[in-house]
């Protein structure tokens, strides 16, 4: 728990770009919000790996996510089951469901087109809120973190430096 809130950390202090984070939030929250063994899923995976994101995050985030998920199936299923009864769409879940490809996928299931359903709408809003999140952190909470008397010592320490050199940090808090 205590490596997981040093890396959390490593990385926000670090000079990675908000929106690499953010990424990882984001496409984990679509990982941790779905059933994990799902098609989509791969295809997320494929993103985080091809794109410039931040796996720590994503990793942690997918963790945090899943943990919230289950809280959330009776919503997920009203959601799913809203979708997959209405009328108008009918036919498109029948042309989705005949199709082997989609079949794997399971969007029959409530819960599963809910979650998907609704992480994907939670998507972009996810994205905007890390990275503003990330960039008040470094803006307002790191300089005062940096500018506080035990932290200097800290800093000031032979310990400190020893810890630096070893960990890799190289000097980001």
């Amino acid at each position: 728990m205590i490596t997981t809130i040093a890396k959390i950390l490593k990385v926000l202090n670090s000079e990675t770009d908000p929106a690499q984070i953010g990424l990882a939030v984001s496409f984990s929250l679509i990982t941790g919000l779905t059933p994990l063994l799902s098609l989509h899923n791969l295809v997320v995976l494929f993103l985080v790996l091809a794109l410039r994101v931040n796996i720590s995050i994503f990793i942690v985030g997918t963790g945090l996510f899943s943990g919230i998920s289950y809280l959330l199936d009776p919503v997920f299923h009203k959601t799913g089951l809203g979708l997959l009864t209405a009328v108008p769409l009918e036919g498109f879940w029948t042309m989705l469901y005949n199709s082997p490809v989609w079949r794997i996928e399971r969007f029959n299931n409530s819960i599963v087109m809910g979650s998907l359903f609704i992480s994907i709408i939670l998507f972009v809003p996810a994205l905007i809120f890390s990275m503003f999140t990330v960039r008040q952190y470094r803006a307002h909470i790191l300089e005062r973190v940096r500018k506080t008397r035990i932290m200097q010592m800290i800093t000031a320490s032979r310990i400190y430096s020893a810890y630096q050199a070893v960990s890799g940090w190289g000097g980001n808090i």
